[in-house]
């Protein structure tokens, strides 16, 4: 989904219209409008070169474009969408949810999708 987004928004700031923008990439007007829809989704090579056309790396087109540093014995690098990160620094304002997350991740899972089911 942030794809779609992200991908309106470089096109729409490079001023490009769709149809500028496939003839760069080398498909149709139709294939971006869906990329955008969210109906399709682009090959790894369109992909590459929707990132050169837009001057943007592919990371940022999926949504990985913030790296974040794990914490204890497995540390790794991890890619975050801001998205992701807003939504993160969102839960820690609800110190309630914040604390039940830390301490049983599995059931605060639990406990919001039945509430999103609802």
């Amino acid at each position: 989904m942030l794809l779609s987004k992200r991908l309106k928004e470089l096109r729409i700031n490079s001023g490009l219209t769709q149809r500028e923008l496939g003839e760069r990439v080398n498909v149709t007007k139709v294939s971006i409008c869906c990329y955008e829809n969210g109906t399709r989704t682009p090959t790894l090579d369109t992909l590459t070169k929707l990132g050169k056309v837009l001057d943007v790396d592919v990371d940022y087109l999926l949504g990985y474009d913030n790296p974040v540093k794990t914490k204890g014995k497995n540390k790794k690098i991890v890619n975050m969408a801001k998205e992701e990160i807003d939504f993160i620094k969102g839960l820690r304002e609800i110190e309630s949810l914040h604390q039940l997350i830390l301490e049983d991740p599995k059931k605060a899972l639990e406990l919001i999708s039945k509430r999103l089911a609802n």
